[in-house]
């Protein structure tokens, strides 16, 4: 399977003064990825990752080129490019969705994600379960 695209709209509120996409909404367009790739329960009828219990530990952003607001979705590529122990780190893209428009899939924004796999119960980290890698294998890019 390895990348997942999603499309995604933007909202008004998103545009700054500057009249692009503000980088506090761009953090926004990567949760929803995240939420949409690891909220879902899996074909196999398994537990999605989010209900297992994961928390965000770091961002990374490189901004690109700016993100104007506009009515058509924008694509983001999201897909697992690290998996450890207890953590495992997501990659994204957010891209132009409609290459005809452009002639070209334009990037606006490279990103990455660690999260890490936690007991909120014990209130602590804990290791990736089987089940858990499988999934993370699924979307390994």
């Amino acid at each position: 399977m390895a990348r997942q695209r999603l499309l995604l709209s933007l909202r008004w509120g998103d545009m700054d003064a500057y009249r692009h996409v503000n980088n506090v909404e761009v953090l926004r367009l990567l949760e929803e990825a995240r939420v949409r790739a690891f909220g879902m329960a899996h074909r196999d009828g398994g537990v999605p990752m989010l209900a297992t219990g994961m928390v965000v530990a770091r961002h990374t952003v490189d901004y690109l080129r700016p993100l104007d607001y506009r009515l058509e979705p924008v694509a983001v590529d999201l897909w697992v490019s690290r998996t450890g122990g207890a953590s495992f780190e997501v990659s994204y893209e957010v891209l132009e969705a409609d290459e005809a428009a452009v002639g070209e899939l334009r990037t606006y924004v490279r990103a990455t994600t660690t999260c890490v796999a936690y007991d909120f119960a014990a209130g602590r980290p804990r290791r990736l379960g089987e089940d858990e890698r499988s999934q993370l294998a699924l979307l390994a890019g």
